[in-house]
């Protein structure tokens, strides 16, 4: 929880109060539903909470910014992103049914009231986003077919609206197949831990 403090040292009472929560609620469900490694979940501050927020170091979604997160999993990085942007609409959907239960209890348990999950597919959802996020479910092609129609067109953010992806390694042969405007950061840019040295955010728009 130090870690989130450290990057991020103007978070509310409540904030502070939800993403200390993460902790006991993600061991308990993990000994139920394995959403998380053991391993990782050693690390889940950082490996999990501080990377989904990668994210809020390049955008503050204005209020009312819709955002889909695709093949959510344990909640990464919906729920991170859900206690930072109180005011943006999150609907968090994966294909596997007991991630989403997890997802759901967690939100739950926690008062999220911007978060909706769902048990799905994302060829079967039809509503439009300004923005979809994800951590690496995919390659970048695949993901990009899989959401290219689900963006809305009008942008209300710094960012114009499209996909949020966070990523490892070398990818440039992805991008170059989507031939679409992207950006390119480096997380190591914005925290100092060694996790973090191959791990990118893409902006396709």
């Amino acid at each position: 929880m130090d870690k989130i403090l450290k990057y991020f040292p103007d978070l509310d009472q409540k904030q502070i109060e939800q993403f200390k929560s993460l902790g006991a609620l993600y061991t308990y469900w993990n000994e139920l539903i394995n959403v998380i490694s053991r391993k990782d979940l050693e690390h889940l501050y950082e490996r999990h909470v501080l990377h989904s927020l990668a994210i809020a170091k390049v955008i503050q979604f204005t209020p009312g910014t819709r955002v889909l997160d695709v093949g959510t999993g344990g909640g990464f990085p919906g729920i991170p992103l859900a206690i930072m942007f109180p005011q943006a609409e999150f609907f968090l959907i994966d294909s596997i049914g007991k991630k989403v239960k997890v997802v759901n209890a967690v939100s739950e348990n926690i008062g999220l009231s911007n978060l909706k999950a769902e048990h799905t597919r994302v060829q079967q959802v039809n509503e439009s986003f300004d923005f979809v996020v994800s951590r690496a479910v995919t390659n970048l092609p695949d993901f990009f077919n899989w959401t290219r129609n689900k963006n809305s067109k009008k942008s209300y953010n710094k960012l114009q609206n499209g996909i949020l992806y966070l990523k490892g390694g070398n990818f440039e042969d992805e991008l170059k197949a989507i031939n679409k405007k992207a950006n390119v950061y480096n997380i190591q840019d914005f925290f100092e831990e060694e996790f973090f040295e191959t791990k990118k955010l893409v902006h396709i728009y």
